[in-house]
């Protein structure tokens, strides 16, 4: 008998610990017959493109919300002597 199990049993008594689940249990049955595969959902290149342009609208709006609060609050002000081009 292992260290480790007579460190468990001694830990939990007579109760079994919890079960674990694995990437096998997942794609078998009790019986051990195979699941069947998932249905596929079409995801076309509309949907990438409506997915995109959210994202890339939402981001902007954030953003801009964001730099606004911290010109108001003056934690970030931009100013004309940073230009150096001259």
């Amino acid at each position: 008998m292992s260290l480790a199990s007579s460190l468990r049993r001694l830990l939990l008594g007579n109760q079994r610990p919890p079960l674990q689940y694995t990437v096998r249990d997942k794609i078998r049955t009790a019986s051990g017959g195979i699941v069947a595969e998932p249905p596929k959902v079409p995801f076309g290149i509309v949907g990438v493109v409506c997915t995109v342009i959210s994202g890339l609208l939402i981001g902007a709006a954030i953003s801009k919300n964001i730099a606004n609060f911290l010109e108001e609050n003056d934690l970030f002000v931009p100013s004309d002597d940073d230009d150096d081009d001259d």
